[in-house]
């Protein structure tokens, strides 16, 4: 056991928290040192003793969550005192009313903001999704609950190293879900980049190496290149009389690797590696002109690329984004981004909502992008009364996805989701006129409700007071406000029907003389076999189940006891471990925390194999399934239902077979195919299922699938394949069966 240095430790404390003071300093007013004096104390003395699984005091993370807040967020004295406080509740035995009481209403509200909900759950339902949903109910008073979170995020990622495998893919796709679109919808850029290139280092390690190796030793190369590029522009912006800087910004390690996924290429075939950023220093009035001056003078001399034109400073993204980008052409034949921006708009790309903020007062009256996202959030909470899951997943899809700009026919500006229709747009203006919406027309054309808007459209909406929204209505819109008021109107139809139908079903159990119990109403979900008691009402309003039908009804039986909720023995991981039996076989993929050999299905979405990295998911009815942790579907159901993963892992080699599939490309030649169904059948002994070539114009493009040992056996194969002449490239791709 490592002996503790307990002085040591206290000195380091004390270290933190000066450190912390005076970042904060500047900032603070009269009265806000001893309130954050207060908040240490209580912290320290809550969490005394106890200790994180680094090993390290507890204490040390408020204070570095404290940290983060100041030094890459930019808050102050508030969110200060909530971060070394945001732990206490949940974690020892202080309350919300003692924080109320100690540090007063704002304080506490962030606190219970930050704090997770403990208790049962339904079936069905997910704590990670309800824990979201009540962060986010906190920002419809104060948004620092949301900012204060992800600074505590942030520190949980630095610190991951300490954390067991399963729970580091656990709390990496929760961060990549839900955590990393929320920074960069907040504008916080820099703690977006590091959350996802931090997921990358867990959930892909070997690839994660690769890629900071390989960027690394193109370092110095890429310095002299940037020295070069802006040698020439810096002479002219001196010549002009600008106050700048220019910045080289290497590409985060998380989207070049998603450039290398979405184009199939290799690291060294990413070419814009980096971008050349112009920050220019001048007053809020000339900032437009300087930017495009500076614009001017790049163009002057090099070649811009005219589509890869991005002005984010006449009309800036919803999170409050704004910049002048260009793609512009090197001396030597290499594209080179270039962001133009103000000082001010930079520290708002830099520490998004809290730069805001600070420069608020300064800029005109009117409502900023980042604001009306944040009353959309408020709208979209007071109005949803979906379940946990389907609320998370409308936030996502809303909310984390570019916008499109359109407008009125008066001239006013809607900014809405990528793909947003003119029924979204219609919602948008008011519940009334997206309820009644019949049409719409685009640009002076007449275009029907689901017509997909562009940037630049005027839309008028016209509408019927005959219209009444149906449910195909719910597959043309995108927006969350459009797919809540939708619901809600539907309900409304359908909870008249049901109520109707009760009234006919409780008349007709009356005349057969049956007691209207749950429990009998729980037997006729099972014989006409609906889901839930008021499915049962609306089929019966609706005369899908007729009251003759009733009447068999009376002598019926079910085979099994009926409860008011589908149950089942494994509901999680937690109980499949106790359930856990062990199965004398040959089979090689260990399971839970033990590391037992148990029964599992492989998933059909990623298709593991022997060799992958991989987690067990407990599904409700088809007992445990194995998936890759690279799999589309790992961080969804790692973030959402965390509580049903269970660690799994190759133990070794076997004599079983896994179908993979393997893309070659290459340049046609006789005898090509020959090579290379010949080192699959003959040299390694793989047995393939099926291949399928297509060749034009002497390039051939291949899809074998094979049966594979494991990602060794696999491996091999790619290594040999890539040595057969006139082969490119040869790369595993996912397949569903």
């Amino acid at each position: 056991m490592i002996a503790i240095d307990v002085e040591e430790e206290n000195k380091e404390i004390v270290r933190k928290y000066r450190q912390l003071l005076r970042r904060a300093k500047p900032f603070l007013k009269e009265g806000d040192s001893r309130l954050i004096r207060k908040a240490f104390n209580t912290s320290m003395e809550a969490h005394h003793g106890m200790r994180r699984k680094s090993g390290e005091p507890y204490i040390f993370h408020p204070l570095a969550v404290a940290k983060i807040c100041v030094d890459e967020i930019g808050l102050g004295t508030t969110s200060i005192v909530a971060a070394l406080l945001h732990d206490v509740v949940e974690d020892t035995e202080w309350t919300i009313p003692d924080i109320e009481r100690d540090f007063g209403k704002k304080i506490a509200r962030i606190i219970d903001g930050l704090t997770k909900i403990s208790g049962v759950f339904e079936h069905g339902s997910s704590q990670q999704a309800e824990n979201f949903r009540k962060m986010l109910l906190t920002l419809s008073e104060d948004v620092r609950v949301i900012l204060v979170k992800l600074a505590d995020r942030l520190h949980n990622m630095r610190t991951l190293d300490s954390m067991p495998v399963n729970k580091q893919y656990k709390i990496a796709s929760e961060t990549i879900f839900l955590y990393a679109p929320l920074a960069h919808r907040l504008g916080l850029y820099a703690i977006k980049s590091e959350m996802e290139d931090l997921y990358l280092r867990y959930t892909e390690n070997e690839v994660y190496a690769e890629i900071v190796k390989k960027v690394d030793i193109t370092k110095d190369v890429r310095n002299r290149f940037i020295k070069s590029f802006i040698r020439p522009l810096q002479k002219e912006l001196n010549e002009h009389g600008f106050d700048y800087i220019i910045k080289g910004r290497p590409k985060s390690i998380y989207s070049i690797w998603n450039k290398m996924k979405k184009q199939n290429i290799p690291v060294e075939e990413v070419y814009d590696l980096f971008a050349i950023r112009i920050i220019v220093d001048t007053s809020l009035e000339n900032e437009k002109a300087m930017c495009w001056l500076v614009y001017s003078i790049v163009t002057d001399y090099y070649k811009p690329n005219p589509d890869r034109l991005r002005d984010w400073i006449s009309t800036p993204k919803a999170n409050g984004y704004e910049s002048l980008h260009t793609t512009v052409m090197a001396k030597n034949g290499q594209w080179v981004e270039v962001q133009i921006r103000s000082k001010r708009m930079d520290e708002i790309a830099e520490k998004g909502y809290a730069a805001h903020w600070k420069y608020k007062d300064n800029i005109n009256s009117h409502e900023s992008g980042l604001e009306q996202w944040i009353s959309k959030v408020r709208d979209m909470l007071e109005q949803n009364d979906s379940s946990a899951l389907e609320f998370v997943d409308d936030f996502r899809g809303n909310l984390f996805h570019e916008e499109v700009f359109a407008f009125t026919p008066k001239g006013d500006l809607k900014t809405l989701p990528h793909g947003a229709t003119a029924l979204d747009f219609a919602f948008d203006i008011h519940t009334e006129v997206g309820a009644r919406c019949i049409g719409a027309k685009v640009n002076q054309k007449l275009v029907p409700i689901n017509y997909t808007l562009k940037n630049g459209d005027q839309v008028e909406i016209l509408t019927s007071s005959k219209q009444k929204p149906n449910e195909d209505w719910l597959r043309f819109v995108v927006s969350s406000k459009a797919k809540a008021k939708i619901k809600d109107e539907l309900k409304e139809g359908k909870k008249f029907i049901a109520e109707e139908g009760r009234e006919i079903a409780l008349r007709k159990l009356k005349q057969l003389k049956i007691e209207p119990t749950n429990e009998t109403f729980d037997r006729l979900r099972a014989y006409f076999n609906v889901n839930t008691q008021f499915d049962l009402f609306f089929k019966v309003g609706q005369g899908l189940i007729d009251t003759k039908d009733l009447k068999g009804f009376k002598d019926f039986k079910p085979a099994t006891p009926i409860k008011s909720r589908p149950s089942t023995n494994i509901s999680d991981a937690k109980s499949f471990e106790k359930e856990i039996v062990k199965l004398k076989s040959n089979d090689i993929l260990l399971i839970g925390e033990d590391m037992d050999v148990v029964d599992y299905k492989l998933s059909k979405c990623c298709n593991p194999i022997p060799g992958d990295n991989v987690f067990g998911y407990v599904t409700v009815n088809e007992g445990i399934k194995i998936h890759r942790t690279t799999c589309p579907n790992a961080p969804e159901l790692l973030a959402n239902h965390g509580h049903r993963v269970v660690k799994a892992k190759w133990a070794s080699q076997h004599e079983s077979s896994f179908l993979s599939g393997l893309k070659i490309i290459g340049t046609d030649r006789v005898g090509l195919i020959n090579d290379v169904t010949s080192i699959i059948s003959d040299e390694l002994k793989v047995n393939m299922r099926s291949m399928s070539i297509d060749t034009d114009s002497g390039i051939f493009e291949g899809e074998i699938m094979l049966y594979v040992n494991d990602t060794r056996h696999l491996d091999l194969l790619i290594t040999k394949l890539e040595k057969v002449e006139g082969v490119v490239k040869v790369s595993r791709f996912d397949y569903n069966e």
